[in-house]
């Protein structure tokens, strides 16, 4: 099939009389199968099942192939993928998309896989894929029927989940066609709730298009939520979908990523200076990286783009900030992207049709306290030096991206509000249980947004947690200075154990003892104490605010 053929189905429209027979379809598929619930869903928990604490990244076959999957397509994929250095530059899941499936449901309500695309089966082509170290995803339709009018999944939940979890299947996508208007809170939900039931982790990408306010509600439902409608091949598609996600960085954070659909790199239309800028907006955006071209037939510069890993670190930080727009002005605009170890990736995008030179400086991104700061240009690997000003001749739709390190993050000498960041664990440090009682440890916990996980970093170096008359200060038990000593949350005082030090290089330290904040036994789970530790420069004594 010619490249991009099809565009990504959620939606798309159809040719009027196969629009009227999917209708139909639909109908009797409604007619047959019992709905969910169409009351007010259960109060909704945190997904919780670990998984992406860096946005997912791998492949997607629909923007390439259309309906035209197969087992043969996948494991040809996989194998490219497994020898030409994108399994190793991070890109973990291969995903089939829509029409794998038979258009109809077996004697027991299964969904049944096409047996002539697939002739192991579902099960078969996971053990392949999975036999290479990558992970198999798969798609499916919270409505009565897919896109291209397959069987969908509402009011079947519970057994596609089975199916799924039975196949070995890693990562849903979850579409949104022929929902009969449920709302998508609710059918998003029963299908969490599925493959939560089937104790097997699975990668949960709802796909709704961006409606009702999805990143409102997306964290407790999903890994990543579609911010947008479809992205085509082309600078157009591409430039409007990044307006409409860039301005929703509060709602991203590990395990819950705002999605702006797949990568059109090496498809359509799209130059090579474009593939960068969105390979380089994705990135700066914490999005997921779904490649979705011809991956086996791709082109030396398609896959140097796919797997720069300067530009891949930058989009899988631990920290699992979305960069922020700093400026925009005619078409010329600077985001900016803490990360965990202090540095921040800038950049400088250029919007119009000529070349033009974009400037920021240190201080508007966020670094103070330094003669000079050393930027990376991430994609030519070049190193420079400045004493604060930020700026490049960036070509007509292209993108300059650079890291900057040296001095302080984080504002400097003013307080500081927001999460703060367990770099080594990826979660955030949480008084147990959102108490107030004073002597209360402070523990990890996965990151909600939660009063109880958000922190202050005022100008009288304390570290507060609540505000009025229930504000606590983050405290070293008993005035103590010996590592081991446990940091509790107590009533502010002004005394030097509850004054503590944001170092450039992520650690904390304890103005009274000199001692790093650190996690015990470097544990990674929630729960996990923490306490005053002699600095070693590990991962688990490593934080990031904000």
């Amino acid at each position: 099939m010619p490249m991009n053929a099809a565009t990504d189905r959620c939606p798309r429209s159809l040719p009027l009389r196969r629009t009227l027979a999917l209708a139909f379809t639909a109908l009797l598929l409604a007619l047959a199968v019992p709905l969910i619930s169409l009351g007010t869903a259960r109060p909704a928990a945190a997904l919780g099942n670990g998984l992406a604490p860096t946005p997912q990244m791998g492949f997607n076959d629909w923007n390439a192939y259309g309906c035209n999957v197969s087992e043969s397509l996948i494991k040809s994929t996989a194998q490219a993928m497994h020898t030409n250095g994108m399994q190793a530059a991070g890109y973990t899941y291969v995903n089939i998309d829509d029409c794998w499936m038979t258009h109809n449901r077996d004697s027991g309500g299964r969904l049944v896989p096409d047996p002539a695309k697939f002739p192991d089966g579902i099960k078969g082509t996971a053990d392949y894929v999975h036999s290479l170290g990558l992970k198999l995803g798969i798609y499916e339709d919270a409505g009565t029927a897919t896109c291209a009018g397959y069987p969908g999944s509402l009011g079947h939940e519970t057994t596609d989940a089975q199916s799924f979890a039975a196949w070995g299947v890693d990562y849903l996508k979850y579409d949104n066609c022929n929902n009969t208007g449920v709302p998508a809170k609710t059918r998003y939900t029963a299908m969490r709730d599925a493959l939560a039931a089937t104790g097997r982790p699975i990668l949960y990408s709802l796909c709704n298009w961006g409606q009702e306010n999805v990143w409102t509600w997306g964290a407790d439902v999903g890994n990543s939520w579609r911010t947008t409608g479809d992205i085509s091949a082309n600078y157009s598609s591409m430039l409007s979908i990044f307006h409409s996600n860039v301005g929703l960085a509060s709602y991203a954070g590990p395990g819950h990523w705002n999605d702006p659909d797949m990568l059109e790199v090496g498809n359509g239309s799209m130059t090579a200076t474009e593939s960068r800028s969105e390979f380089s907006l994705w990135a700066e955006m914490a999005a997921p990286l779904i490649a979705g071209t011809n991956i086996p037939s791709a082109s030396p510069d398609t896959l140097s783009i796919l797997t720069n890993s300067r530009v891949i670190a930058v989009d899988q930080d631990p920290l699992g900030k979305q960069g922020t727009m700093v400026s925009s002005s005619g078409g010329l605009d600077v985001l900016a992207k803490p990360l965990a170890n202090g540095d921040v990736s800038v950049a400088l995008f250029n919007e119009t049709g000529s070349t033009a030179t974009i400037s920021t400086t240190a201080g508007a991104i966020g670094k103070t306290g330094a003669s000079s700061y050393t930027l990376t240009d991430l994609w030519s690997g070049a190193t420079s030096t400045t004493s604060g000003t930020i700026s490049a001749s960036v070509p007509a739709h292209g993108t300059v991206m650079y890291r900057v390190a040296g001095g302080t993050s984080g504002g400097g000498g003013t307080s500081v509000t927001g999460p703060l960041h367990a770099v080594g664990a990826a979660k955030c440090l949480d008084v147990p249980h959102a108490t107030t009682t004073p002597g209360t440890q402070v523990a990890i916990w996965s990151c909600n947004g939660g009063t109880n996980q958000t922190w202050t970093h005022t100008t009288s170096d304390q570290l507060t947690v609540y505000s009025g008359s229930s504000q606590m200060c983050l405290d070293a038990y008993n005035n103590q200075t010996t590592p081991g000593t446990k940091v509790e949350i107590w009533q502010c005082n002004g005394q030097r154990n509850q004054q503590w030090s944001l170092k450039s290089d992520g650690t904390i330290t304890g103005t009274q003892s000199g001692l790093c904040l650190g996690v015990r036994g470097a544990a990674t789970a929630d729960g996990a104490l923490v306490e005053l530790q002699t600095c070693n420069g590990g991962s688990s004594q490593r934080w990031t605010l904000g």
